[in-house]
């Protein structure tokens, strides 16, 4: 893989990466995809999945439209486990992509922070969920998650980065990040891969 070579250059990272190879694909119906964000929020992943499910088998296991999303009842979907608050951004989504004319095609003609400008006006979902939308959605190969917990562990293992003040470490994060473009999408994969799987100690 082309970005692996390019990655390998900051050594430290290098460690991270080992024998495996990721591939970022696109997932078509983008709207759906950010229902699935707001719904899966704060859930395991095994719960938000039974749960999205549900969700689907409403619509007869087709993935709806937006238009249909608002027609259903709020009481039906607070039915499949969904809070109010959820029902309500659910909702809130399915408007938002109806006002702003909100497809795959007009999505994946946009820069990424354009994406991003765009989507973080919907209540419930911020820059962290579009970051995620971008990297496994739209499959973008140069996102950096600065926000994501789990990168901000990694990076204070393997750089050594001081987490005590807070927004000295992002900007240090950023920077380092900027080396790997443009693949700091892969970055990010692997670091959250070598966090999880690292031996105590290490």
């Amino acid at each position: 893989m082309e970005y692996l070579a390019h990655l390998k250059k900051d050594k430290k990272l290098a460690r991270t990466i080992g024998e495996d190879v990721h591939i970022l694909e696109l997932h078509p119906n983008i709207p759906v995809r950010i229902m699935a964000s707001i719904i899966s929020q704060q859930l395991s992943t095994k719960v938000a999945k039974v749960i999205f499910n549900r969700f689907i088998d409403l619509y007869k296991g087709k993935e709806p439209k937006p238009r249909q999303v608002l027609n259903t009842p709020d009481e039906t979907l607070r039915g499949i486990g969904l809070s109010n608050a959820k029902v309500s951004y659910v909702k809130n989504v399915a408007q938002f992509c109806i006002d702003h004319k909100i497809t795959d095609k007009k999505l994946l003609a946009m820069e990424n922070e354009d994406i991003i400008e765009l989507l973080v006006q919907i209540k419930g979902i911020g820059r962290w969920s579009v970051e995620m939308l971008l990297m496994f959605t739209l499959g973008r190969e140069d996102v950096f998650a600065v926000d994501d917990l789990g990168i901000q562990q990694a990076m204070i293992k393997l750089y050594k980065l001081d987490p005590d003040d807070k927004k000295a470490m992002k900007e240090q994060m950023v920077k380092l990040s900027k080396k790997w473009s443009p693949y700091r999408t892969y970055a990010c994969l692997h670091l959250w891969r070598w966090k999880d799987n690292v031996p105590v100690g290490k």
